[in-house]
C-alpha cells in the first residue's frame, strides 16, 4: 500500500509530517517525504525546520526529530533514555556487554574495518560480538576491503547514530590521540 496524503481529512500539515515519519519508524529520506508530502525538497526541508523547532523545544514531549545527512527520522528524547533503555533490554534480553561496546567503539572510530583488525586491538576471537552487534543492526558490512584476501569490513549503522543520540560520526567523543597509538601499533591500520 503506498503511502499518500489523500485521505488525511483536515490534518494540518504538521500532524501529516508526524503521522508519516511515526508510521515509517525508520530514517526517511527528505525526497520521499517531500513526494509523500506533495512538496518541493525546500518546502519540506523548510517544514521540517520548523517542525523540528516546536517539537524538540516541547518538554511535554518525549520524541524530536533528528536529521540524519539527507534523512529524518522521530527519536525518543536523551531524557527518556534511561526508560526506553530499560524497555528496550527487557524486549531483547539484556544491555550491551562490556565487551560489546568495545567492539562498537573500535568499529566506531575506525571504520571500516575487518574482523581481524578488531581481534589485533583486542587481542582475541570476537567473531560472536560483531555477528550479535550485526544482528541488533548497530553494525553492518561495508563490503569487501581492498586488501590481500579481500576480507569483510563492518561499519556503524543509522541505528547505531540513533542509539547513541548523534547525528553524525563527527559527533563521536574524541580520543585525545588515543586512535593515533593505536594505529600506530598495528602498523598503519586497513
Amino acid at each position: 500500500m503506498e503511502i499518500g496524503v489523500k485521505n488525511s481529512g483536515s490534518l494540518s500539515l504538521f500532524a501529516k509530517i508526524e503521522a508519516v515519519l511515526f508510521a515509517y519508524a525508520e530514517p526517511i529520506s527528505i525526497s520521499k517525504l517531500a513526494d509523500v508530502l506533495k512538496l518541493s525538497v525546500l518546502e519540506c526541508k523548510n517544514q521540517l525546520s520548523e517542525f523540528a523547532k516546536n517539537m524538540n523545544a516541547d518538554e511535554n514531549r518525549g520524541i524530536m526529530l533528528v536529521f540524519l545527512d539527507d534523512s529524518v527520522q522521530l527519536i525518543s528524547k536523551k531524557e527518556a533514555s534511561g526508560l526506553i533503555n530499560m524497555a528496550i533490554e527487557k524486549a531483547r534480553g539484556g544491555a550491551l556487554t562490556a565487551v560489546a561496546l568495545e567492539v562498537l567503539a573500535i568499529i566506531a572510530y575506525n571504520q571500516p574495518v575487518t574482523k581481524g583488525f578488531i581481534e589485533k586491538i583486542r587481542g582475541t576471537n570476537s567473531n560472536s560480538v560483531v555477528n550479535s552487534l550485526v544482528e541488533k543492526k548497530l553494525v553492518e558490512e561495508a563490503g569487501r576491503l581492498d586488501i590481500p584476501g579481500k576480507p569483510i569490513g563492518y561499519k556503524t549503522t543509522k541505528t547505531f547514530l540513533r542509539s547513541f543520540g548523534l547525528s553524525d560520526l563527527s559527533q563521536l567523543p574524541p580520543l585525545d590521540g588515543l586512535q593515533e597509538e593505536i594505529i600506530m601499533a598495528e602498523g598503519g591500520g586497513e
